[in-house]
């Protein structure tokens, strides 16, 4: 069947890293995580000394920067890779993980991580979540998906998440962590999130994950034979 451009997106605490994971394993797709991708910049960012004050130094260094995700068969896993080198390890690592909200807040640095997601696009078969794919990075995909769930359960399954972490956390701090965040998101300057116009909603407030997965496998595979004629 014909490759085509997935993209997944919706507010936080949805589940749309975990669907688009499964979805792009089940596929036997790339799964593109701009997370990863602004990791690796950092992570050449303090590699090569670059002061991310600097205009200059960061518009040099990204000129040197080349980024692509590499499917594994052996982990069923896509992997970052940094000027070809295999960086999904290091990426993780704690100086990378106190530096890369920083970094990723950089104007010149959201336009080249954008520019090389549409690059990688063109060769299809990707599953990319975030809250402005559809809409920014790409917005001629052929199915677009909007992820959604009802407030409250997304309280709780966040909740549930933080709670191993941090068991002195208050379900009324999980709340209204959710509510400044979902205002932050749909009111920023530079690509808010929003529904896309021709994005399917998918409300998994009742759903299993193997439910959810089910449907969107259902709607891929009805994009793929529809672009393959």
């Amino acid at each position: 069947m014909q490759k085509i451009i997935i993209t997944i997106d919706g507010f936080s605490s949805c589940g749309k890293s975990t669907l688009a994971k499964q979805l792009a394993r089940e596929l036997n797709y790339v799964f593109i995580d701009s997370g990863a991708m602004y990791r690796a910049i950092t992570l050449y960012f303090l590699r090569n000394h670059v002061d991310w004050y600097n205009k200059e130094q960061v518009s040099k260094a990204l000129e040197e920067i080349d980024l692509d995700f590499h499917y594994n068969e052996k982990t069923n896993e896509s992997h970052m890779y940094l000027n070809e080198e295999n960086v999904e390890q290091l990426i993780r690592d704690m100086l990378v993980s106190e530096n890369v909200s920083e970094v990723s807040t950089i104007k010149e640095v959201r336009e080249f991580a954008v520019a090389q997601q549409q690059k990688l696009g063109l060769r299809k078969g990707i599953v990319m979540d975030g809250r402005d794919i559809g809409t920014t990075v790409f917005p001629n995909a052929e199915l677009k998906i909007f992820v959604t769930a009802d407030p409250t359960v997304r309280v709780e399954r966040r909740f549930k998440e933080l709670y191993d972490k941090n068991p002195n956390i208050t379900i009324e701090e999980v709340r209204n962590n959710l509510e400044m965040r979902d205002y932050i998101d749909s009111n920023r300057e530079v690509s808010p999130l929003r529904k896309a116009n021709d994005a399917i909603v998918l409300d998994n407030s009742d759903l299993t994950r193997e439910q959810q997965l089910k449907t969107a496998l259902k709607w891929a595979k009805e994009r793929m034979i529809a672009h393959a004629n």
